[in-house]
Parts: structure tokens; C-alpha cells; sequence
């Protein structure tokens, strides 16, 4: 971290973007629909751990970037850390994840990333661009982005992915491998935190592009967020289609994630 920096404040920032979605797009309009959730009335603003960072005099909801290029994302994002504020990103599709760390690299020069999904996303390239929402983290390793890459909930990698991930050193945790309560992650870095939804099971998380079964359970992936012991500079929450969704089941899903990083960032400040 830049010496001279130093941040207490959390901005909520939606990235209704979705043009680099390889299948299905609509996760453009999701961040409209978690925000209408998080606050429709039907749960409150509390934490398991009996903290309320929506009314939190350091959490700040920034709106919606007006985003025409995907190129933009990394400029108008440096330009709200520029300010002293961390970011909680409601995507939008995985590959913001890419033009979001770009932006953090002038202000955190060690990074860590724990990332949660069914896909390794480490394609060099996907029906022939290297920005697809397939790829971010091959371009995030390939550019020292960060040092260590941790990936969970990992169900559907293929031989050039595996390659991929063995190349760049990253850690995965396949879903094969696990039972019922996740092992503990220790970073020893600032960390930053990348969450499909599509890690989770479809029986908790119906509104995606790319349902896998055998996923996270909702319970997991708080657990796993709960016990996080690094400082968490970001996080992102991505790929939530609206009008895939059941019942509001992945945007409640979505919200109550919102909330839980939300805590852990203002818990584990910065140094």
C-alpha cells in the first residue's frame, strides 16, 4: 500500500456492465436490483456479527458508473480510490474484475485476491477476446496484478485452464476435493475479494448465466467470509441476471454477501 494513502471509507459502486459476457447478458441490470433488495424492507441492515455498515457514517453509495467502454472501468474506479475510499462492486459480469484491480495497482503494490466461483476464469482468450468474462484472471496474473491467487468453489475447469492455473501459481480449491466446512484461509496480505455467484450451488443461487451443480452452500461462503483475519482493500459481486432469477432468491443471496463483506472490510481495517 502507498504509504501516503490511507482510507476508512467504504464506496458501494455499481458497474452495470455486461458486453463481455460470453452466453447470456442482464448482469447490467443487477446492481439496481440488489440495491432495491437491500433496501425493499423485507430484511434489515445487520450483520450476523451485530454490525450495521449500510448506516455506517464511512459507507458511502456512490451510484452507478456510466460506463461506454470497457476501457472506463479502470479509469472511473481509480478515480473514487483517488479519493481515500475502498470499493464494494456490484458487477455486472466477471470481467470488471480485471479493469478494477488495474485501478487499484497504483495504490496497493501487494495484493492477495480470494476469488469464488465455478469457473477458473483463466482463459488466455475466449471466442477470441482476452476481456471476456472467462479470462480476467488470467490477465489479473499475467500482469502481477497480485501475489497469491486463491480460487474456491472451483467445478468445471478444462485441460487449457488447468495449464493456465499451474502457470500463474494459483491456488484452487476444487469443490471434488471439499467436504461440508471449508478449510481456514490465512492471507497474509491486503486482501481482495471476487465473488461470482455462480460459485454458489443453483439451489442457492438460480439467477445466473452459468448454472453448475455442486456448488458452495450459502452457509459455506459466509463462513468463509467471517473468518477472514486480512485487511480487505475491495471486493466485487458479480454476475447476478435479474430476469434468470427465482423468486429474488440470488438477489437476497447477493444482498445478504453485500452486507457480510460490507462488515469484514470496516472489522479488518487497513493499517
Amino acid at each position: 500500500m502507498n504509504k501516503n494513502f490511507t482510507t476508512s471509507t467504504v464506496a458501494l459502486v455499481g458497474i452495470p456492465y455486461d458486453k463481455k459476457s460470453s452466453f447470456l447478458q442482464g448482469a447490467a441490470f443487477a446492481p439496481a436490483q440488489i440495491r432495491q433488495t437491500l433496501h425493499g424492507g423485507a430484511g434489515n441492515y445487520w450483520t450476523e456479527n451485530f454490525f450495521n455498515p449500510i448506516e455506517n457514517e464511512h459507507f458511502h453509495d456512490q451510484g452507478d458508473l456510466v460506463i461506454e467502454d470497457y476501457f472506463d472501468i479502470e479509469k472511473k474506479v481509480a478515480n473514487i480510490l483517488s479519493k481515500g475510499f475502498r470499493i464494494l462492486a456490484l458487477g455486472g459480469d466477471h470481467s470488471i474484475t480485471y479493469p478494477i484491480l488495474k485501478a487499484h495497482r497504483p495504490f496497493y503494490e501487494d495484493l492477495h485476491i480470494l476469488h469464488i466461483d465455478a469457473h477458473g476464469d483463466l482463459y488466455d482468450k475466449f471466442e477470441g477476446d482476452p476481456y471476456s468474462h472467462a479470462c480476467p484472471f488470467a490477465r489479473i496474473m499475467e500482469e502481477g496484478l497480485c501475489s497469491h491467487l486463491v480460487q474456491v468453489g472451483i467445478r468445471s475447469l478444462n485441460p487449457h485452464q488447468r495449464k493456465q492455473g499451474k502457470m500463474f501459481g494459483v491456488e484452487t480449491i476444487e469443490m471434488k476435493s471439499l467436504e461440508e466446512k471449508l478449510p481456514s484461509l490465512q492471507f497474509e496480505k491486503p486482501l481482495y475479494i471476487s465473488l461470482d455467484l455462480d460459485g454458489l450451488d443453483p439451489a442457492f443461487a438460480p439467477g445466473v448465466a452459468h448454472p453448475e451443480p455442486g456448488g458452495l452452500s450459502t452457509r459455506q461462503v459466509l463462513s468463509l467470509i467471517q473468518r477472514i483475519q486480512a485487511p480487505i482493500v475491495g471486493a466485487d459481486i458479480v454476475e447476478l441476471i435479474p430476469h434468470r432469477d427465482v423468486a429474488g432468491i440470488t438477489a437476497a443471496l447477493a444482498t445478504k454477501l453485500l452486507k457480510e463483506i460490507a462488515g469484514k472490510m470496516f472489522e479488518n481495517p487497513l493499517p
